[in-house]
């Protein structure tokens, strides 16, 4: 048997192990088994298929782990949902103290409480949200 199919059969088994572990690596090693075919597909000499499987591999390696560990670390750019509206102000509808309130935040009418125990804020004035709890805006 030829040995590009032998690299072949091993692009596959890296590629099997890929799925069932989840491991990006395997991916990696799949892609230079694949260069490792193409080179056979040149070349005869094992030599330099090995060469080839091991220069791919580690160079895929070495050029995707940082950049996956970097999207792995930094939080996304784009915050959605309730993380959206922390940091935003709003206008205060109703009196709004440590226990009820009503701002216009975003368009929309919320619930909201203040996040010292001491702090009011009168209908007409400006607040900042600090946190979304359930339902109920923090604001200061």
């Amino acid at each position: 048997m030829d040995f590009w199919v032998w690299w072949l059969i091993a692009a596959g088994g890296f590629s099997i192990a890929l799925v069932l572990t989840a491991m990006p690596e395997l991916g990696m090693l799949a892609a230079g088994a694949l260069a490792g075919a193409l080179t056979a597909g040149i070349t005869d000499s094992v030599v330099v298929q090995v060469i080839v499987f091991a220069l791919v591999s580690t160079a895929l390696i070495l050029a995707v782990r940082p950049i996956a560990r970097r999207a792995r670390v930094q939080p996304p750019a784009l915050r959605s949902g309730s993380d959206a509206l922390m940091g935003k102000s709003a206008i205060v509808l109703e009196r709004v103290d440590a226990t009820s309130g009503r701002i216009k935040l975003a368009g929309e009418v919320w619930s909201a409480r203040a996040l010292g125990e001491d702090d009011t804020y009168e209908p007409g004035s400006q607040v900042s949200v600090v946190e979304i709890d359930g339902a109920t805006a923090v604001v200061m």
